[in-house]
């Protein structure tokens, strides 16, 4: 296996908003002939008023909005977006692509096969506002109304896209009954956010508590992975120049307090069946987080209330995977991540996607680790990892 890093992964003019960016399919990149390209990071825009729609005519007043402002689909109530301003402005950047929104499934198809993508994984992205909807139980008509209509995208892909669903994980009962209805609607994972919330006697939700303990037992018994994805985690302080930019970095470096939950507070060891997928944070933070972690193991095991199980590394290697779009670090570091836990992805339609110039970074996925192994991190990896 070579490690190299590669002067394809930028085209040398640069490179403008998704809306101005066009696929160039079938340069030859280096796969083997018949891969399938699969991204296991895209977005899709709502562009119906589905909760709206499908809340009982009793609720409807109480239902979140959708609807389309200043080039980009808004979550909110009576026109007031739940989404911050650097969020809507970023949105505004991508949602007139044909298939950003899902209201042209089979433009969104065309789109990607342009850009040499055969299959996505498609999270959500103003629905992440919903996240943390006062009333639990209308936030859980409202994932579920969701993971209806995600099913409904995939079923009419036909086998192109597949959607992440949302989960109850404020209580036990609500995480087994969720998790049922979205197995029952053929979606193969689901986003648990990284900032829980607030229980309802108003203290934070510390998922490496005993008391949420009841929850991962139904999420290991459910069989499903878990995805995390960057996006939740503002600046803490106010930003006057670039604020995009400057929330960008902070966010797409936010896993490691959950990626030591997974591994301290012993979630893992009493919870040997789960697995865990990091999404668009890329993959080079996983070194750094894996020899950090080692260290401070050895520095303060002797004041652990619990012991781990195993070494750090069998953490990873055992349950956790990532993804990344553009990784020329991460790519010459595969030997320390593991070629078998990451995932390409273009996170179609974002700014920072790939979407435009996927044949660069897939040539540079190739010219790294080689083609058989490339194949494992733009499709086997996560065909494994959803079951598909």
């Amino acid at each position: 296996m070579t490690s190299q890093s590669s002067t394809l992964l930028y085209p040398p003019e640069g490179y403008g908003a998704p809306k101005d960016r066009r696929g160039h399919a079938g340069v030859d990149v280096g796969l083997p002939a018949g891969t399938e390209v699969f991204s296991a990071d895209n977005h899709i825009s709502i562009a119906d008023d589905i909760f709206y729609q499908r809340f009982p005519d009793d609720l409807k007043d109480k239902a979140p909005r959708i609807w389309y402002e200043d080039g980009a689909y808004m979550v909110g109530r009576k026109g007031q977006s739940f989404l911050p301003g650097d969020f809507s402005a970023v949105l505004m950047q991508y949602d007139d692509l044909a298939g950003a929104a899902s209201k042209n499934i089979e433009a969104r198809i065309r789109e990607l096969h342009e850009d040499g993508v055969d299959r996505e994984l498609a999270f959500p992205n103003a629905v992440l506002a919903l996240f943390h909807f006062p009333d639990k139980e209308l936030r859980e008509r409202v994932f579920r109304i969701y993971n209806e209509y995600m099913a409904e995208l995939q079923e009419r892909s036909g086998g192109h896209f597949y959607g992440v669903g949302l989960i109850n994980w404020w209580d036990p009962a609500g995480t087994r009954r969720t998790l049922d209805e979205l197995k029952s609607l053929g979606l193969k994972t689901f986003l648990l956010p990284l900032n829980p919330g607030k229980d309802d006697d108003g203290n934070i939700i510390d998922f490496g508590s005993a008391a949420m303990d009841p929850v991962w037992d139904e999420i290991e018994q459910a069989g499903l992975p878990i995805t995390h994805h960057i996006g939740e985690t503002p600046p803490k302080t106010p930003c006057e120049v670039n604020s995009v930019v400057v929330g960008m970095m902070v966010n797409v470096d936010s896993f490691r307090e959950q990626f030591a939950k997974y591994i301290f507070s012993g979630i893992l060891d009493r919870h040997p069946g789960l697995r865990v997928g990091w999404f668009e944070g890329g993959i080079a933070w996983v070194p750094t987080a894996l020899q950090d972690a080692e260290h401070l193991l050895a520095s303060y095991k002797h004041m652990f209330s619990h012991q781990l199980a195993h070494d750090i590394r069998y953490y990873w290697n055992t349950h956790m995977s990532a993804s990344f779009m553009v990784d020329p670090l991460g790519l010459r570091l595969i030997d320390q991540i593991g070629v078998d836990k990451v995932f390409w992805s273009s996170d179609y339609p974002h700014n920072e996607s790939t979407f435009g110039y996927s044949e660069k970074s897939l040539a540079a996925v190739v010219a790294a680790v080689g083609p058989d192994n490339a194949v494992k991190i733009v499709n086997r990896n996560i065909t494994e990892f959803l079951g598909v």
